[in-house]
Formats: structure tokens, C-alpha cells, sequence
């Protein structure tokens, strides 16, 4: 299906050799596809697309962290950041795909209890936004 079709829209890539984030639209859910390494370095681009899609319009705006190797205490911080803000301007933020190493950084700090996670991307996408 092509980047027209249903919905989706091209998909846009940031980031260094450590860390990217892709960026798409699959109907009215914007995606941040997640790779590499989260931490103090490398934070930047994944701020600046939570930040197009929080702060204007209330929007479903789903993480996938399925590519996510490594997360510290500024990618958790920057997830949290911007789950205030989407929920502020009406919108969400949800992830999904967590894989151990990370998914151990959200139980230990509760996060997860916060957020609504999916066991994958397929899933979450199936899924309504939450009323």
C-alpha cells in the first residue's frame, strides 16, 4: 500500500548512527518508530517530533519502541514530558513493542503504569484511541 493509500502519509527519518526516529501517519495515528540507543546524546529528535505532535492538536501519537536497544533517564524523562503535553491539547501518547531492557527501565520506575502499552505495533494500531 502506497503512502497515499489509507491514510498514511510519507514517512520522515531523524537522528544519528546511534539512535532514529521515523516518523508516519497510518490513518489518524501519527507512529515514531523508535532504533538504537535513548539516552542524554541522542534525545534531540525524538523531542523535537513529540513536540509536532503535542502541542497543537489533540492527536493519537503511538511510540514504537520494538528497534529501541537501550533507554535512560532523559528518554524516559522525554516520554513523560510529552505524555503531559499530548494530554494537555486533548491528545495521547501510547507505546508499544517495549522490549526487556527497556520495559525493565518502565516497571522499575512505574512509568509504565502511566502510559498505555501494546504488546506490539499491530496491536496498537488495531486498537481505538482511548475516550
Amino acid at each position: 500500500m502506497g503512502a497515499s493509500d489509507a491514510g498514511e502519509s510519507p514517512e520522515r527519518e531523524s537522528g544519528d548512527g546511534r539512535f532514529a526516529v521515523r516518523d508516519s501517519r497510518r490513518g489518524d495515528t501519527v507512529v515514531l518508530s523508535l532504533s538504537g540507543e535513548l539516552d542524554h546524546d541522542t534525545a534531540e529528535p525524538l523531542r523535537e517530533a513529540l513536540d509536532r505532535h503535542t502541542g497543537a492538536a489533540a492527536e493519537r501519537v503511538l511510540v514504537d519502541l520494538s528497534g529501541l536497544t537501550f533507554c535512560d533517564s532523559t528518554g524516559l524523562n522525554v516520554l513523560l514530558h510529552a505524555r503531559l503535553a499530548a494530554h494537555d491539547a486533548g491528545g495521547s501518547i501510547e507505546l508499544a513493542g517495549l522490549r526487556p531492557p527497556v520495559a525493565r527501565m518502565f516497571e522499575i520506575t512505574g512509568a509504565h503504569t502511566v502510559f498505555r502499552v501494546h504488546a506490539g505495533l499491530d496491536e496498537a494500531l488495531a486498537r481505538e484511541r482511548p475516550a
